[in-house]
């Protein structure tokens, strides 16, 4: 899928409090409660409600790996909702985001500055609004490219100005070849 959407989900997920279903029955089943009936399961992981009913009766163990794969992932992201959701109002408040990046990097600046592309290993603390826009934005749907610019213009702020204290004209933070990305809460 979107390596910073999955990032920051994976962050929240880190807050749990107990971890989700790790069986194909417990899955179903929970997610069976949650959209309460086994119809709307089967349609949303595109399988015959007749298959849901049999995991949910344990009469089917081990399901196919991409239906293995959607089952977790349905399953995840309506895991603990109110936990997740004190986790995402907690950082985009007061905790704000750590991102750990090894990425190339560079930045648009006045001639005479030093602005070659690299790759660099960077772990910033970023401040709570930018979490607050990140999260926001992954709420609205939007790319994985629009979440990489936030992300860069949040690097440019906290890194490479430091909260404005250095590199003042610095106009623009590129943010490529993404080798490692993860966020904390």
């Amino acid at each position: 899928m979107s390596m910073f959407g999955d990032g920051l989900d994976a962050a929240v997920q880190k807050a749990f409090t107990r971890p989700a279903p790790k069986s194909a029955g417990a899955q179903m089943r929970y997610l069976v409660k949650q959209l309460k009936g086994t119809k709307a399961v089967a349609q949303m992981l595109r399988i015959s409600q007749r298959t849901v009913e049999r995991y949910v009766k344990n009469q089917i163990k081990k399901p196919r790996p991409d239906l293995a794969a959607r089952l977790e992932t349905e399953v995840k992201k309506r895991w603990q909702p109110q936990i997740r959701a004190k986790a995402r109002e907690k950082a985009a408040s007061t905790d704000g985001i750590v991102i750990d990046t090894r990425a190339r990097m560079g930045y648009t600046a006045p001639i005479g500055s030093t602005d070659q592309d690299r790759i660099r290993h960077l772990t910033v603390a970023l401040p709570p609004q930018y979490a607050a826009r990140l999260f926001e934005a992954q709420e609205q749907g939007v790319s994985d490219q629009r979440l990489q610019e936030i992300a860069a213009e949040a690097l440019k702020e906290t890194y490479f100005q430091d909260g404005g204290t250095r590199a003042g004209s610095l106009e623009e933070v590129r943010f490529t070849d993404i080798e490692h990305l993860e966020f904390d809460l």
